[in-house]
C-alpha cells in the first residue's frame, strides 16, 4: 500500500510566500509517510485580480512555480501533482490552468489543462466568475501509469461533468487527483457529494486538494479537503484552515471492489432515446 495526500492552503497573491507555505505544508506531509501530494488549484498564485495570473504565465518547463515543484520532489522523493499554475497559452491574454505530475526523479511526466470552466454567476452573494476571460481551456483527458496506480488528473469544475471522469475510466484509472478551489457557496452544497459520486461511480480512490478558508483578494474558499476509497467512504478530511489529509491507497480495495461489484461491467449505454 502507498499513503497519499492532498494539501490544503488559502492562497494570496504572493507567489514566493505561497511557495515557501506549500514547501512546509508538503514537509508535513512527508514526515506523515505520503509519497504522492496533490495541491491545490491556484496552490502558487490567487490573485486580487483575475488577470494577476497572466502577469505571472510561465513557459512550459521554465519558471519559479516549475521549479519549486521539480525541487520538492527531488527533495523528498516522492510523487508531486502540482495543482494548477498558469502556463502560457496560444492567446497572450489567457493562460493554460495546467496540472503536472512530477515523479521522485523530478521529472514532468504528465500534463493536464482545466478542460470545463467556471463561468458562473452566484446570486446569493453576487459573485461572479469568467474563467474563459483568462483561461484558454484543454480539450483532452490524462490517465497515466504510476506506483499507485493509474492516475487521472481533474481540476475543480471539472467535478460536475461525469462524462469526464467516465472517459478516464475507459483508460483503466484507479485513482484520481482533484485539485480545487470550490467556492464557499458552492462547496456547502455540492463538494462532499460530487466527490463521493465519482469515487462510488468509477470504483476509484479520489484525492482531493482544496483551497480553504478566506482569500486577502475577498473571496472565501470551503475547504474539506479529503481523501474518498473506491465505496465512497471518506478516509480523511479537513473542514478548514491549512494543513493536509493522508491516507493508504490499496491497489487490493480497488480490485476487490470492482470484483464483488461490478458496475463498470454493467455500463450500458441507449442507442436512441425512445419518444
Amino acid at each position: 500500500m502507498k499513503r497519499v495526500a492532498a494539501i490544503q492552503m488559502a492562497s494570496g497573491p504572493n507567489v514566493s510566500a505561497n511557495l515557501t507555505e506549500a514547501g512546509r505544508l508538503i514537509g508535513r506531509a512527508v514526515d506523515a509517510g505520503a509519497e504522492l501530494i496533490v495541491l491545490p488549484e491556484n496552490f502558487a498564485i490567487m490573485g486580487m485580480q483575475e488577470t494577476d495570473k497572466v502577469k505571472h504565465r510561465e513557459a512550459p518547463g521554465q519558471g519559479p512555480m516549475q521549479e519549486f515543484l521539480t525541487e520538492q520532489a527531488k527533495k523528498h522523493n516522492i510523487w508531486i501533482v502540482g495543482g494548477t499554475i498558469p502556463l502560457q497559452s496560444e492567446d497572450d491574454k489567457r493562460i493554460r490552468a495546467a496540472c503536472l505530475l512530477i515523479n521522485d526523479q523530478g521529472e514532468q511526466v504528465a500534463r493536464y489543462d482545466k478542460v470545463h470552466l467556471f463561468d458562473v454567476h452566484l446570486e446569493e452573494n453576487a459573485e461572479t466568475y469568467n474563467e474563459s476571460e483568462t483561461i484558454e481551456p484543454g480539450r483532452e483527458p490524462t490517465v497515466v501509469e504510476t506506483p499507485f496506480g493509474k492516475l487521472g488528473l481533474a481540476v475543480c469544475y471539472d467535478l460536475r461533468f461525469p462524462e469526464l471522469f467516465r472517459r478516464m475510466a475507459d483508460e483503466g484509472v484507479e485513482l484520481i487527483a482533484l485539485p480545487s478551489a470550490f467556492t464557499a457557496i458552492t462547496g456547502r452544497a455540492h463538494w462532499e457529494v460530487l466527490v463521493r459520486a465519482r469515487a462510488i461511480e468509477n470504483l476509484v480512490y479520489m484525492v482531493a486538494a482544496a483551497q480553504g478558508g478566506y482569500h486577502v483578494n475577498g473571496r472565501e474558499t470551503y475547504g474539506h479537503s479529503m481523501i474518498v476509497d473506491p465505496w465512497g467512504l471518506i478516509l480523511d478530511q479537513l473542514p478548514s484552515g491549512s494543513g493536509f489529509v493522508s491516507a493508504e491507497v490499496n491497489p487490493k480495495r480497488i480490485t476487490d471492489t470492482r470484483r464483488n461489484f461490478p458496475a463498470l461491467q454493467h455500463r450500458k449505454i441507449p442507442c436512441k432515446v425512445i419518444s
